[in-house]
């Protein structure tokens, strides 16, 4: 899936834009949320896994991909935030989560198709949740009439990478990677109309302001 790879490097144009803000200011620029990156992880190694257990090739090797830039991003994001110790806090949580998960899927559930039909469904409630998590942010873009904090890119990665991966679960049947990702698709739209809407004749320059908090 090309336009998942695409997805991914954004995570390395955000590297670079983490590299320089810190340099010039010592802080985190504030669209480099861990939390997020840590959802994403989590849901990297889930459908790393579902794949596995489905021995889908594409699958295995595209969350491996995803699941590797994620772990670089966090250990970036650890090594230059002021906040360490509460990212450190919130990396720990995710781990712990990460185990208990691992030890319900391997050591609890023995049918195989149970926990294949399980840990689809898991998967596809984090990736749904991905998706629909920025629909508070659409409602403030709304009031605002801006769209500075929107990425156009990552939009039109996020819309290529939903579609191909509906498609792709159309092709294999496989709901738990159809359904999901078609609010990817919805969300993205919205975004295209928002960026029509409210994007000004005369294009400014994005500015983030540091991570506070």
């Amino acid at each position: 899936h090309t336009h998942t790879h695409t997805y991914y490097t954004h995570t390395l144009h955000t590297l670079h834009t983490l590299a320089g803000a810190v340099t010039s200011t010592g802080w985190t620029v504030r669209y480099s949320a861990v939390g997020c990156c840590l959802c994403v992880l989590c849901s990297n190694l889930g459908w790393l896994y579902y794949g596995t257990l489905k021995r889908d090739g594409t699958l295995v090797i595209v969350n491996s991909i995803g699941a590797v830039l994620q772990a670089v991003y966090i250990s970036a994001f650890c090594l230059y935030t002021q906040h360490r110790r509460r990212v450190l806090m919130q990396t720990a949580l995710a781990a712990a989560g990460l185990c208990v998960g691992v030890l319900y899927f391997t050591q609890l559930l023995s049918d195989p198709d149970t926990r294949l039909s399980q840990l689809g469904l898991t998967c596809s409630l984090f990736t749904i949740s991905m998706y629909l998590s920025p629909l508070t942010d659409l409602v403030q873009i709304v009031r605002s009439r801006s769209v500075k904090c929107l990425s156009y890119s990552l939009t039109v990665a996020t819309f290529l990478t939903s579609t191909s991966w509906t498609l792709y679960g159309l092709q294999l049947q496989d709901l738990y990677i159809m359904v999901p990702n078609t609010p990817g698709i919805v969300t993205s739209l919205i975004r295209f109309w928002l960026f029509w809407r409210f994007t000004p004749s005369s294009p400014e320059k994005f500015s983030y302001r540091p991570l506070q908090a």
